[in-house]
């Protein structure tokens, strides 16, 4: 069997092992596997803007947005589709090839998700892709976005099954996994990844990813973020997270999710940029573009432009769903413009 085959069978201590290993032979076979599905040098850019935001009735420990949580968030209400159209517009200009919109609910009503379906045909008609996260969805909803035209829906589990009452409450894994096989069964593709620094294990750590190898197709993005602390949250004043246990962490993804693309996520205000290339190394292909995510900093666009240079790194012109759709065969040639 080749190393970087697709599996669905992994368990506990084989994805243990991996994070076990030597940093170097874990970037390397990390690295040889992320060379044979994409181009090394590409990284695919999204955009994500909150179209609505805090009075979340969720208490994720983490989140700034739960009305639970007294974090000097000012609320807002369902940014108007002008605003969001305005917003798309700047971001493809800028060179993004996805669109995604966040809205702080834990599940959207009928009423509020025919209002996400006007933005989404909205920002298809830019000839962007689309993707959003509204909390939990009906299946009868994830059809509804199905034929809006939706090309990703982002859910995260955030931790691993074990850990997550540690930090959420109000809602299971089971729901979470719940709300992914709606997705999934209406043909809509799957963005799930993770939470790292919230004070789990390396075993932790590995079970999540255990949970994403093994649903019945791997996530066709799989979103790692750091913990961005936000004072007022139940988790403020968490340990740090040693920077090389983040990269493993990304090259253990990699391995596991071959053809998937492992995106950095919340958190890049806190690395620097030597941090951000080990990142890239261990196989992470894509980010968020812009400054803010959500509710939280992210890299100024002219600062990432400057890193992307340095490390000979381009935009990748064709999109993650052609790219998944045709397997991304590395050949050799860039992709991207840049």
């Amino acid at each position: 069997m080749n190393h970087s085959d697709t599996r669905h069978d992994w368990d506990l201590e084989q994805i243990v092992a991996l994070l076990d290993l030597p940093f170097n032979d874990l970037v390397f076979r990390a690295q040889s596997v992320h060379r044979e599905h994409f181009d090394p040098n590409s990284i695919q850019v999204s955009t994500l803007l909150s179209i609505k935001t805090g009075s979340c009735a969720e208490d994720c420990g983490y989140c700034s947005q739960s009305a639970r949580h007294q974090t000097g968030l000012e609320k807002e209400k369902l940014l108007p589709l002008d605003e969001v159209v305005k917003a798309a517009t700047t971001a493809r200009k800028s060179g993004a090839t996805r669109f995604c919109m966040g809205a702080a609910w834990r599940n959207p009503t009928d009423k509020n998700l025919e209002r996400v379906v006007e933005m989404i045909q909205a920002v298809r008609g830019l000839g962007m892709e689309t993707c959003v996260t509204l909390g939990m969805l009906t299946d009868e909803q994830a059809q509804r976005l199905k034929q809006a035209g939706l090309d990703y829906y982002n859910h995260n589990l955030d931790t691993a099954p074990e850990f997550y009452g540690k930090v959420i409450t109000t809602r299971t894994f089971q729901d979470r996994l719940e709300t992914l096989e709606y997705v999934r069964r209406q043909g809509i593709n799957v963005c799930s990844g993770g939470i790292l620094g919230m004070g789990e294990s390396r075993q932790d750590r590995a079970s999540m990813l255990r949970e994403l190898a093994n649903l019945p197709a791997h996530p066709e993005s799989v979103p790692i973020n750091l913990l961005v602390q936000v004072e007022g949250t139940p988790l403020f004043g968490t340990d740090e997270l040693d920077p090389f246990e983040f990269v493993r962490t990304i090259a253990v993804a990699r391995i596991l999710m071959p053809r998937s693309y492992v995106r950095l996520s919340a958190g890049r205000t806190e690395m620097n940029d030597q941090m951000q290339a080990l990142c890239f190394l261990a196989g992470a292909n894509s980010v968020f573009y812009g400054e803010r995510l959500l509710t939280t900093d992210n890299p100024e666009a002219n600062q990432d432009l400057a890193l992307f240079k340095r490390l000979g790194v381009a935009f990748e012109e064709h999109t993650e769903l052609q790219a998944v759709e045709t397997g991304c065969k590395n050949s050799g040639r860039s992709s991207a413009v840049g």
